[in-house]
């Protein structure tokens, strides 16, 4: 009885390493000892049984959980649903790791160990809600303009190689009307033996591909801009911030931006905050090639599309430029500034949604 009593009254903290069918978890005590490993299924199931084993050591005070944004979603939203504190872990350290070896064994040691101490962890995003379902929908999108993208590329390649006839009669078109007069071709299906035909008949499919992609993007679009017009109506009012950016910005941002100490977090997410590489007499700051790189593309389109629209955006890069830098300089001091406007519209929105829950 005084065991068990003793179990509860300790404080314990888990980690995790994910995997597609099976998670290894390891749990340690209050003095970073490990206290046993065992596997369980990656089903709902199996993180019930996950989570009662790891509160029988004692009163689980969080878990470090790697690849939250992948193998680790699941359980992500599972123990975030049952009040579990959940840290990711980053990865290891290269140096540990070649002295101490690799196996799942360790690395779920390793993410216990990390979240005990609070060394290579971060707050993940949040896995529910309707910015999930807009990171999915933004994906498929992503996707869908690859391989629109790569049809319309075939459909030019294969008109350069084709027969003398087709390619004069196609030469002159505009991209939608050839890509239209493409799709509306019959070619005789039997005669794919014969070198026109068979042009004919690959052309038309490809033409057929891209308008059904085309298609698709269209409806993508649709449902996108619906969920950034409920979530952040703010956002896109702003010039030169259209649907598909202030997408990525809030995807870059989460479901939960308040895990952000402040903007200066969120434009070092976005990789627009400047890093010191000073050395010596020399001070300078050097480009931060880190972060989202989508959601600093973001910002870059946004910038560009500010200094062709707003006249305040052209007089700073012009002033900029006479006391002696460059326009590129010009543009990513503009970036950093456009961070920390997005960033506050973005946390604006997300009290006023926090307000309306506490509210209903």
């Amino acid at each position: 009885m005084a065991i068990e009593d003793d179990a509860k009254a300790r404080a314990v903290v888990g980690g995790v390493d994910t995997h597609k069918d099976l998670h290894v978890a390891a749990v340690v005590d209050e003095q970073d000892r490990v206290l046993e490993t065992r596997s369980f299924a990656t089903t709902r199931q199996g993180y019930r049984q996950m989570l009662a084993w790891m509160r029988s050591f004692g009163d689980l005070q969080r878990i470090g959980v790697e690849s939250t944004g992948s193998y680790g979603a699941g359980l992500l939203r599972f123990m975030q649903q049952a009040g579990v504190t959940v840290l990711e872990v980053t990865a290891p350290d290269r140096q540990d790791r070649r002295k101490r070896g690799k196996n799942d064994d360790l690395d779920a040691q390793n993410a216990a160990h990390a979240a005990f101490a609070g060394n290579r962890t971060v707050t993940p995003r949040s896995r529910d809600g309707m910015i999930e379902a807009l990171r999915v929908l933004v994906a498929c999108r992503k996707t869908a303009v690859t391989a629109r993208r790569i049809a319309l590329q075939m459909i030019h390649n294969t008109i350069v190689a084709a027969p003398d006839g087709l390619r004069d009669l196609l030469r002159d078109m505009t991209r939608m009307q050839l890509v239209r007069t493409l799709a509306a071709w019959r070619p005789d299906l039997t005669s794919y033996r014969e070198i026109e035909a068979a042009y004919r008949i690959a052309l038309k499919s490809l033409a057929r591909r891209y308008l059904e992609l085309h298609d698709e993007i269209a409806d993508l679009d649709t449902m996108i801009a619906a969920i950034v017009d409920e979530l952040a109506p703010n956002l896109v009012t702003r010039n030169s911030i259209g649907h598909t950016g202030a997408a990525q910005l809030l995807l870059t941002a989460g479901g939960n931006p308040d895990r952000m100490r402040s903007e200066a977090s969120f434009a070092a997410l976005c990789g627009v905050s400047p890093v010191p590489a000073s050395s010596g007499k020399t001070v300078r700051h050097r480009l931060n090639r880190g972060g989202d790189r989508a959601a600093n593309s973001a910002l870059h389109i946004i910038a560009i599309g500010r200094l062709r629209t707003d006249q305040k955006t052209k007089d700073y890069v012009a002033r900029r430029v006479a006391e002696g830098h460059s326009k590129l300089d010009a543009i990513r001091a503009i970036k950093r500034y456009l961070a920390r406007e997005v960033f506050a519209l973005i946390m604006q929105r997300q009290k006023e949604i926090n307000a309306t829950r506490i509210a209903a």
